[in-house]
């Protein structure tokens, strides 16, 4: 550093002087494939501020967000009431993370999370959806004393360790092995459900009520009979909430559509940060908690370094105030189904478009082969190349053209999820709706950038290969 040059530490400058770096600080200090793989499909944009459901650019201008960070941003963007409370913790200057007391905001919080989760009675806090599931993995593996886990092809549940051992998705556990004793079953598939109980060393059974993969939902009446087949057999039920909790589907919980059902184990976080701190939570059942913490000698058999930290308990304080203040789940019912019906309105006009499906704010919008001869020659084009490509056609034009920001739901999949956050508004819904119908009134004219944009992605997909 120069003399002359100011000294400490002061973020504004450094992200005047530096923030134009950011895709080569990327490339060259951490995942290298991230810039690359934006600047080949064009999203490598530079956006400058945030708030509620849209960004802007430099240019001012501004984007409509249907992602909300993989589902983390359900109020938004910067909601005031988060960032209040977020400044008033620190402002507080609290003795947080002593380890040897009991602060009030986890008993707080965990007391107004535990009132919207009936038949759950306690909760462990650590710092992620995959900590979550790690957790209740753990707490049922103890509290049966079996080792076996069951879950459904194409779940995701995360992607550390055990979290993968009960990952549907084979290019995540490609090279990772070995995993835990684990076996995969169809969603929706009660007898495979009772072969493998019948063993006698299943913990438990973790399902996503609506999968994030594909937004595939449990069939109806499915998790109310599961939950009485592992009853049965003395196993539990873990629902992972992670991306479906807080509103998401027009329920607190997802697996609340269906009457009967009461969990054992219930993951949650995404969306209880507010988009700020980093949080996960895992509610159970009073017994299991009880068996896992068995005695003093086991009051740290379980543990987070940064779980139950005071900012995190603040946000996810203020997340729920604002969810019951602004009637947040109502509102994502009432514009989730007033999108889905727009949406669904389409399927007809369309022979690309086969199906919208989902719950609230998750929505899948599915793509398959078309009848007409020149249409279903590009279709078959793209297939062989790769599978999901006509997808990712579609999610290009809507950032470039409109400034909608989405994503296809998985690999190899001809789904694009919406998970925009929960405070999008009618006149967001008329946004996307009109963007969409002319990308696809574009992909039906048999020409356009649109097609240009799918022979490059065919070209790299068999580079690739």
């Amino acid at each position: 550093m120069k003399d002359d040059e100011p000294k400490g530490f002061d973020l504004a400058r450094l992200l005047a002087e530096r923030g134009a770096e950011r895709y080569e600080l990327h490339s060259r200090h951490l995942n290298h494939q991230l810039p690359r793989m934006l600047h080949t499909i064009g999203f490598d944009k530079v956006y400058e501020r945030a708030e509620g459901a849209h960004f802007w650019d430099a240019d001012g201008n501004d984007y409509l967000d249907m992602l909300a960070g993989f589902g983390v941003m359900g109020l938004g963007r910067h909601h005031p009431v988060v960032r209040k409370a977020l400044h008033d913790v620190l402002d507080a200057s609290l003795a947080d993370l002593t380890r040897f007391d009991c602060q009030p905001l986890p008993g707080l919080l965990a007391e107004k999370l535990l009132s919207h989760s009936p038949h759950l009675d306690r909760v462990f806090f650590g710092n992620s959806g995959t900590e979550a599931v790690e957790t209740a993995l753990k707490f049922a593996r103890y509290a049966t004393g079996r080792p076996r886990v069951l879950y459904c092809d194409h779940a995701f549940h995360g992607l550390t360790t055990g979290s993968l051992s009960v990952n549907g998705e084979g290019g995540f556990r490609d090279g990772f092995a070995p995993l835990l004793p684990d076996t995969a079953i169809p969603l929706g598939d009660l007898a495979a459900l009772s072969r493998e109980l019948k063993r006698g060393d299943v913990a438990a059974l973790v399902v996503e009520p609506i999968q994030g993969k594909g937004v595939l939902a449990a069939p109806p009446g499915y998790l109310r009979e599961a939950q009485e087949l592992l009853r049965k057999h003395k196993a539990l039920l873990i629902a992972d909430e992670v991306q479906t909790g807080l509103g998401r589907t027009g329920d607190f919980y997802a697996y609340q559509h269906e009457a009967g059902v009461e969990p054992d184990l219930v993951c949650v976080a995404k969306a209880l940060s507010g988009g700020y701190v980093p949080v996960g939570a895992t509610l159970g059942k009073d017994w299991i908690f009880k068996r896992v913490y068995s005695s003093m000698d086991r009051v740290l058999v379980h543990s987070a370094s940064f779980g139950s930290n005071a900012q995190a308990m603040a946000a996810g304080l203020a997340v729920l105030s604002v969810m019951e203040d602004e009637e947040t789940v109502a509102h994502a019912r009432r514009t989730g189904d007033l999108l889905r019906e727009r949406l669904s309105a389409l399927v007809g006009r369309y022979e690309l478009l086969h199906e919208v499906r989902g719950r609230g704010l998750m929505i899948g919008i599915e793509f398959g082969r078309p009848t007409s001869l020149k249409l279903r020659s590009r279709w078959t084009m793209l297939q062989a190349a790769r599978k999901g490509l006509f997808a990712q056609m579609v999610v290009v034009p809507l950032l470039q053209k409109h400034r909608i920001l989405t994503q296809v739901s998985g690999d190899h999949l001809e789904v694009i999820k919406l998970i925009p956050p929960l405070v999008i508004d009618d006149a967001d819904v008329d946004r996307f709706v009109e963007a969409f119908t002319a990308v696809m009134d574009d992909a039906h004219s048999g020409g356009g950038l649109m097609w240009d944009f799918g022979r490059t992605l065919v070209k790299q997909a068999v580079a690739n290969r």
